[in-house]
């Protein structure tokens, strides 16, 4: 994959960038603030951006505005954003940009998950690919948050698990091997899943997307 790394921090950048060319990646571009993300991805249109959410000059959110305005300059390109604390308020915004000619290739994963090498990696080839990846802690956080008008209210215990997975990033086979149930069976669920949040018939992607947007903003 053709990757550009956004990171104010040097060593982490760098480190980054070594972890990816030894996997056999080639980093098109290593910027350390938000303009020079947006150039980056207009110069080279990589095939994923790996983006920290706080960088210069106020280390807030210049890096999660930055890749919104480089997917909105860029529709589609895929985004991979890294953060040290859970701000769901972030991945929301994030997520946003998943609606209209944005598409899919987004993922939300904290810091912690880089020491992980081979789930970052797969995470990030979800992403590239079109995926939407969302830190485990990411979800936990919007359950606590979860409102009475619950639009996920129809949604059995099982299909609400299923859709947790799914708003992680994993496939109908990867979520069929974590609850030990049959492709057959998650294939329902997911088909049930569509059908109590009213989703327009679609792509099968576009749709899985909507359900996870509906999963965030219940």
């Amino acid at each position: 994959m053709r990757v550009v790394i956004a990171d104010d921090a040097v060593l982490l950048r760098e480190g980054l960038v070594r972890l990816l060319t030894e996997r056999g990646h080639q980093v098109v571009a290593a910027v350390g603030d938000g303009d020079a993300l947006v150039e980056a991805v207009l110069a080279h249109r990589p095939d994923v951006s790996v983006v920290d959410v706080r960088m210069p000059p106020s280390h807030t959110d210049e890096g999660l505005r930055a890749a919104v305005e480089a997917r909105r300059l860029v529709p589609r390109t895929p985004v991979l954003v890294l953060s040290q604390y859970v701000e769901v308020s972030y991945a929301d915004d994030l997520l946003a940009t998943t609606g209209g000619a944005g598409g899919g290739g987004i993922g939300y994963l904290l810091k912690d998950r880089v020491a992980a090498i081979d789930e970052f990696l797969d995470a990030l080839a979800r992403v590239a690919a079109g995926g939407t990846v969302l830190d485990p802690e990411v979800v936990g956080q919007l359950l606590v948050r979860r409102r009475r008008d619950d639009p996920l209210r129809e949604l059995t215990p099982r299909e609400r698990e299923v859709l947790a997975l799914m708003a992680e990033g994993h496939s109908n086979t990867a979520i069929a091997r974590v609850l030990v149930v049959t492709d057959g069976a998650v294939e329902k669920h997911v088909r049930n899943i569509f059908t109590k949040l009213d989703l327009p018939p679609d792509t099968t992607q576009h749709r899985r997307v909507l359900a996870v947007l509906a999963y965030l903003r219940s």
